[in-house]
């Protein structure tokens, strides 16, 4: 079973919105060069592991892709996310310790202690006889009651569902094998980007139009407006596709 690479599910999702190289390099800061090696699953130029997860991140969020999904998937296809260094690890488990010699008692230490005590407790005397004569009647017991009214029942009509209304396009897109999906509207707003679980299904609507993004078109099953589609795509293959609303039926 072959899972699409990240390097193409970065070059998909940036044609996909109509970007170039360069203009994605300009929004993260990351030389072209090495954006290019990135679409190609080189990240030799990134600087070690750690700095090639925060590009995957910044240009996965450049491309309008889910940067926390990416950079999952992308830890998953390089042998999982950098493990941490245990602490107990720093430290050198053989090393002596030397303690202090014991020394005999510092009786000047101790009569200053004890001196300390006298004050402290005659403080307290003092400070307690003064309190006894405090006043509490004017203190007043705060209500338990609140006082925040109840709610008042919803009266408004609810609106009509967006399936109610005419133009709606509705997708529904069941995953056979985990795999990267994207979904927009027809103003290129987001609707879903990131991993569809092996057996999970969504489903999403909008008006006009839907445009869809799959980076292994054989992995997931697909329906709009409730009729299957057939032949999405092979193995491995990205696909995009757009679908409107369904045509009126004719009497």
């Amino acid at each position: 079973m072959q899972e699409q690479s990240i390097g193409a599910i970065l070059a998909a999702a940036r044609q996909s919105a109509g970007l170039t190289v360069a203009q994605v390099g300009e929004a993260t800061r990351i030389r072209e060069a090495i954006i290019q090696r990135m679409e190609q699953d080189d990240y030799g130029q990134c600087g070690g592991h750690f700095y090639a997860r925060g590009h995957v991140r910044a240009v996965a969020k450049a491309v309008g892709l889910d940067p926390e999904a990416t950079v999952h998937l992308f830890d998953q296809q390089q042998g999982g996310a950098p493990v941490p260094v245990r602490a107990a690890a720093v430290f050198q488990a053989d090393r002596t310790i030397n303690l202090p010699e014991k020394r005999g008692p510092n009786w000047t230490m101790a009569l200053g202690v004890a001196l300390a005590i006298v004050v402290v407790f005659g403080m307290m005397r003092v400070l307690g006889g003064a309190s006894d004569q405090v006043r509490t009647g004017d203190v007043h017991a705060a209500s338990a009651r609140p006082s925040v009214p109840p709610n008042t029942p919803i009266t408004e009509t609810p609106k009509p569902s967006a399936s109610s209304k005419k133009g709606m396009v509705t997708v529904r897109i069941k995953a056979k094998r985990s795999s990267y999906v994207n979904v927009r509207d027809a103003k290129g707003r987001k609707l879903f980007s990131g991993t569809l679980k092996a057996g999970k299904s969504s489903e999403w609507q909008a008006e006009e139009q839907v445009n869809v993004l799959l980076a292994d078109a054989s992995a997931v099953s697909l329906q709009v407006n409730g009729k299957k589609v057939k032949r999405l795509g092979g193995r491995g293959e990205i696909v995009r596709r757009s679908f409107g609303p369904p045509k009126p039926k004719s009497r």
